[in-house]
């Protein structure tokens, strides 16, 4: 099936309306995994013709994003990875978690970018930050996609490493989401290391019901809206 391929219409409008000369992709994955961390990329591309195929990471086979993956690192301006562990995940909540994994991804970055394009409708990074929201962003905007692709191939290696340990979860194959092999090792083994222990699925393993975590952090009020400059493409 042919996607329509991204383009520079969102890096170029943030520059033309708030005067941004460094603009940068953000693109989270992991957000509805069961374990592993929640991880960001931050790609800034400039306004170079992307290589040939780049789209939303999902839309593409392992072995095409894997390859993809490995000619945007060198293509792209600069890019960095954030994480944030499950314990924080299970601290702070998914949104705050995402916050932190972001953060961490643009400081890691070389220079400091005057805008954040954000994948979603939610803007769960906020001020200092200028950014703008864009619904399925990770298939219209080249940084965002490339983001999207180094984000998802660099958290499956992760995972893969992880699940040497735990062979019978199969996070090589799964990457810590909830596919039928995971949850029958869950119910017969118990949650590992890398499971985030405040997740609803503990509710339905009554052998393991005991090991669920309650969060003493609030979820944070309002981030979504913070700094919010969006439109939706």
């Amino acid at each position: 099936m042919a996607y329509e391929p991204p383009t520079h219409s969102v890096e170029r409008s943030l520059r033309a309306t708030t005067g941004a000369k460094i603009v940068v992709g953000v693109d989270e994955v992991g957000r509805g995994a069961w374990a592993g961390p929640v991880t960001v990329c931050a790609a800034i591309t400039g306004l170079r013709r992307p290589p040939t195929g780049l789209t939303d990471s999902k839309l593409l086979s392992p072995m095409k994003r894997t390859s993809l993956a490995q000619e945007l690192e060198t293509w792209v301006t600069a890019h960095a990875l954030g994480h944030s562990s499950p314990e924080e995940i299970d601290d702070l909540g998914m949104t705050a978690a995402l916050r932190l994994a972001a953060t961490r991804a643009l400081d890691g970055l070389p220079v400091r970018p005057d805008a954040v394009i954000l994948d979603g409708k939610h803007n769960y990074l906020g001020s200092p930050w200028t950014v703008r929201t864009v619904i399925k962003g990770d298939q219209s905007c080249v940084s965002v996609a490339a983001a999207s692709v180094i984000a998802k191939v660099r958290r499956d290696a992760m995972m893969a490493e992880l699940g040497v340990a735990h062979a019978d979860f199969r996070f090589g194959d799964n990457a810590g989401y909830p596919s039928p092999v995971h949850r029958a090792a869950l119910r017969e083994l118990g949650p590992t290391p890398h499971h985030r222990l405040s997740w609803a699925y503990l509710d339905g393993l009554p052998r393991w019901r005991h090991l669920k975590r309650v969060r003493t952090a609030l979820e944070p009020v309002g981030l979504e809206d913070e700094g919010q400059l969006g439109f939706d493409f």
